[in-house]
Parts: C-alpha cells; sequence; structure tokens
C-alpha cells in the first residue's frame, strides 16, 4: 500500500483530538451521504412520473403510425396490405378513420373526435385495460365506446336503447352552404362501453366500428385517416419506419411513439435535467463544507505535516494524502447515501409508503442510469472539492 493511501486512511478512519474538527468532518460527511440520497430519490421519482405520464400516451399511440404528408385522409390499396402482412418485423396493423363530431344526448352538448377502428384493434393497441364495463364495438353494429368524461358530461350510459347518442360531423364538400341543415352528416348510436384513461383523452374519443365511420363520412373503401401498426418486440423501429415510408411513399409520413409525442417527451426530458441540475447545485453547496473540513485538519495536522516532511514526504506526497482524504469521503459518503436512497425507493415500490390518491402509490423506478448519474456526479464533484482543499498546502506551512 502507498504511503499517501496508508495516511489517508488513517486520517479519515481516526478521530482527531480537536472535538471541533470532528464536528466538522461529521457534518461534511452527513451532508455528502444527504445529497447523494435525495438525488437518487428525486431522479427515481421523476423516472417513475415519466414512465407513469408515458404509459396513457402508449394505449392510444401506436408503435408507428401512417398518417397523411398533407391534407386529412390517405390512400389504402390491396398491395400495400399484402406488403404490410408480408414483413416479418410487423406484428399486426389496424385501419382508422378519425374526424371531430358533434354529441348531443338530451339536449346535452359535446365536440369529440369520433375513431372507427377495425377488428385488429385491439391487437395493437392496449385499449382492453382502459375498458371499465359493457362490451367492446361490433363490427357491423352502430355501437360506440366512449370515454368515461364523455358519458359524465352527457349523462350517458351503456345499452340505452331508448334514447340514442346523436352524433354529427361535417359533410365535405366546397362551396357555399346555404341550408345550415345540410352542412352536416347525421347518425345514431347506441353506447356500449365506457373506457377511463385521463382526463384529456376520457373527453376525446369516441370510438366505433370503421364501417359505420366510413359511410358517416361518405369515405370510400380504400379512404382512411391513418393506419397503426403495432411491430415486432425484437424489431428496430427505425428500420420497420423506413420500410412501411416506402410503401406508403412521399404522400404519407411515418411516426414512431416517440415521434407522435415528441413534445410530451422534450418537456418530462427537460423537467428531469432541472431536478438534477438543482439538485447537483444542492450537492456542490454541500461538498462546500468538505472542503472547509479538510482545510480545518490541514491546520489542525500542521505538526504532523512537518514531521512527515521530515522523514522524506514530499510536498506532492502531502497533498495527496489530504486530496485522498477528501476524495475517499466523498466516495464513501456517495456510495452510503445511494444505499440509504436505494432501500427508501425500494420501499416505496414494495410497501406503497407514499400514495397520490388512496389506490394510486406515487411511481418510481429504479435504474442503473440514475445510480450511476448520481455516483459519477458525487464523485466527481467530491474529488475536485478535494482537489481545491488539498491545493491550499504550500510550502510555506513546511517551513519551521
Amino acid at each position: 500500500m502507498k504511503f499517501p493511501v496508508f495516511i489517508a486512511k488513517r486520517y479519515l478512519f481516526t478521530k482527531s483530538s480537536n472535538n471541533a474538527i470532528n464536528i466538522i468532518t461529521l457534518i461534511s460527511a452527513v451532508s455528502i451521504i444527504a445529497g447523494s440520497a435525495a438525488l437518487f430519490v428525486v431522479l427515481s421519482g421523476f423516472s417513475g412520473l415519466k414512465d407513469f405520464s408515458l404509459s396513457f400516451a402508449s394505449i392510444f399511440d401506436p408503435d408507428l403510425k401512417v398518417l397523411p404528408a398533407s391534407g386529412k385522409t390517405i390512400k389504402f390499396t390491396s398491395e400495400q396490405a399484402t406488403e404490410l402482412e408480408d414483413n416479418p418485423d410487423i406484428a399486426s396493423y389496424t385501419q382508422v378513420i378519425e374526424e371531430r363530431a358533434f354529441l348531443e344526448f338530451r339536449g346535452k352538448n359535446h365536440i369529440a373526435y369520433i375513431k372507427g377502428v377495425d377488428e385488429n384493434y385491439r391487437s395493437v393497441n392496449s385499449i382492453d385495460s382502459t375498458l371499465l364495463y359493457g362490451n367492446w364495438i361490433t363490427p357491423e353494429e352502430p355501437v360506440a365506446a366512449i370515454g368515461f368524461g364523455i358519458s359524465r358530461i352527457l349523462s350517458l350510459g351503456v345499452n340505452n336503447y331508448t334514447d340514442l347518442l346523436r352524433v354529427m360531423v361535417p359533410r365535405p364538400g366546397t362551396g357555399q352552404i346555404t341550408d345550415p341543415t345540410q352542412a352536416f352528416n347525421s347518425s345514431q348510436l347506441v353506447v356500449s362501453d365506457i373506457f377511463q384513461v385521463n382526463e384529456e383523452l376520457d373527453q376525446k374519443y369516441i370510438f366505433t366500428n370503421i364501417n359505420y365511420a366510413r359511410k358517416l363520412l361518405n369515405y370510400k373503401d380504400t379512404t382512411l385517416s391513418a393506419i397503426e401498426i403495432k411491430i415486432n418486440p425484437n424489431a428496430d423501429p427505425l428500420k420497420v419506419q423506413r420500410e412501411v415510408q416506402q410503401i406508403f411513399g412521399p404522400t404519407t409520413q411515418v411516426k414512431t411513439r416517440f415521434q407522435l409525442n415528441d413534445k410530451l417527451y422534450k418537456m418530462l426530458n427537460a423537467e428531469n435535467l432541472a431536478v438534477y441540475l438543482i439538485f447537483t447545485l444542492v450537492l456542490i453547496i454541500a461538498l462546500f463544507n468538505l472542503v472547509g473540513s479538510i482545510i480545518m485538519i490541514i491546520i489542525d495536522k500542521k505538526a504532523n505535516i512537518k514531521t512527515l516532511h521530515s522523514l522524506g514526504a514530499s510536498l506532492k506526497d502531502i497533498k495527496k494524502i489530504y486530496f485522498l482524504q477528501g476524495a475517499m469521503m466523498s466516495v464513501f459518503g456517495g456510495i452510503i447515501g445511494l444505499v440509504l436512497g436505494s432501500l427508501i425507493v425500494g420501499a416505496q415500490l414494495q410497501f406503497q409508503l407514499k400514495m397520490i390518491t388512496p389506490t394510486l402509490p406515487y411511481p418510481m423506478e429504479f435504474t442503473l442510469v440514475n445510480f450511476l448519474a448520481v455516483f459519477l456526479t458525487i464523485s466527481v464533484l467530491g474529488i475536485l472539492a478535494s482537489y481545491l482543499a488539498a491545493s491550499t498546502i504550500r510550502p510555506k506551512l513546511l517551513e519551521d
């Protein structure tokens, strides 16, 4: 074992004869432990919130979505369908027709999006996990699945065959409207199911079968609003995206789930970075205690420093002793803080100590990325602080 490392370890694990130095050193160690633990807990909490927020988007957003590059519709031919089915990386796809609609029930009104889907929709999107009660839409019958928010706004339940839900959509065409009654296509529906995701989506969508939506909007058999695609778990999304783009050509755009929610991803990543920087600043402030404690130890050990120099230790070796002492305090304190933070995160995941609602625990996620980020942050900052403190040792200190 090298001489500076041996002396640094002795200084680190033995008490000083000066009680004030011991108190200052203890405060420095507690600051490092608490700071690293807090940073890890907060980052784990934001990781959990990020996944929790994105879980809602993943219910309605597929792995890939084919959208029109301009306008509202795309053309979907049998040849394109065959190419999608022959692609080994594509597990399933569903055809979608979507349009803004005016809903009316017993004098109550609401504007939402009617989304016509085929029988493959539930194999592409995990809508089943959000269904509350009733039966999902059937391919032929004029029935609908509505969000819980729409149900609440319109006071509308399921399987009400006495009073039907009226759906009105703008009639396609050009020119001036002379008769307002002819501006909309209108039809009636029976609500067969209710889903619940979050407040925004619960008030936004009403699902029906694609044949009903096509008839209501006067669309041709080859006209769609979008195609939603589920890819195989081991497939490369970007590779499949390029292949699908070649199938549909320049009149369409193919987006991944990330691209469909790019603003949400950017917002969550920006919030995560902001929290990391704020708590890193707190760590930097805490490490000033480390600098102060090392300088106080240097002053307290002035006689020992002269003795070490007399025994042959160079100025560089003496600086290295106090640098290593501070660096080891930072690394060991960071490890203890990470263990403490891991126990807190694990306790929340296991025992649900903190609840957002009576049934929803505060989401947290233990990730290796957060663990390494905290460890590297506290290590690098601790090493810099130790170097700053050790550099205060000057040749004048060794003079008698």
